[in-house]
């Protein structure tokens, strides 16, 4: 492979790892190999640290794709807790208020989720990069700062419930680029007229890539530094 003349590769990012801890672990790695003090890596698509599965990196000049490969269809497997929401709608903060359940059977979800389906207006999350000012919303909300984020226009192709067990909601979802899992988490709990906040989530497809095409991102550092790849 000619890391420099531009590669992609398809990796599967692990659980706590940031996006860029990705790209800067790999980068580094290529770096050493090809005896370069600098080599350009990036990402096509953000996955939060409480997330893993697909990313799609590319190496010099591959990057100028990035922007043409972040409009791929996504596909995720949420898990969703019913009748708790917390600050980031995830597992980052504490649950910070609880909700009945009781009311929730499977014929309420299945009527609820169809309102989501095809365009939705969806509000980002507080807990997010979004720019706001020039600053990230996740500035204001760890100040305790109150930031108001404008609705975006994003698509929902599919909604599958895949495992219902209250307060255990797990979804299979295929949407656009720029939907945040949690938002939809947390509007989802709304919807049942409870709260919800993400446990678990795992991208596992960017455009046709599925998580069966990317490597471990141990594996793909050992072929690397003995030229195995």
């Amino acid at each position: 492979m000619d890391f420099e003349a531009g590669e992609i590769l398809y990796v599967k990012k692990p659980l706590h790892w940031t996006s860029f801890d990705v790209v800067n672990r790999i980068r580094r790695v290529l770096c050493r190999q090809l005896d370069k003090k600098k080599l350009k890596v990036g990402h096509a698509g953000t996955l939060d640290p409480l997330a893993s599965g697909v990313m799609i990196l590319c190496t010099g000049k591959a990057t100028k794709q990035i922007e043409a490969l972040q409009y791929g269809v996504k596909e995720y497997v949420a898990t969703l807790e019913l009748g708790a929401t917390t600050p980031s709608f995830d597992l980052e903060h504490p649950v910070d208020a609880r909700y009945p359940t009781a009311h929730i059977t499977r014929e309420l979800v299945d009527e609820k989720l169809g309102a989501f389906m095809g365009e939705i207006w969806q509000v980002p999350p507080v807990y997010s990069a979004v720019k706001v000012g020039g600053k990230r919303a996740f500035d204001y909300a760890r100040k305790g700062e109150e930031v108001e984020l404008k609705a975006k226009l994003l698509v929902i192709d599919e909604l599958e419930v895949l495992h219902f067990e209250p307060p255990v909601l797990q979804l299979r979802i295929v949407c656009s680029k720029g939907t945040y899992i949690r938002a939809l988490a947390r509007d989802i709990g709304i919807a049942l007229d409870s709260g919800a906040h993400l446990t678990a989530l795992e991208r596992t497809r960017v455009g046709d890539i599925t998580l069966h095409e990317c490597w471990e991102i141990d594996e793909l550092l050992e072929k690397i530094q003995t030229n195995n790849i």
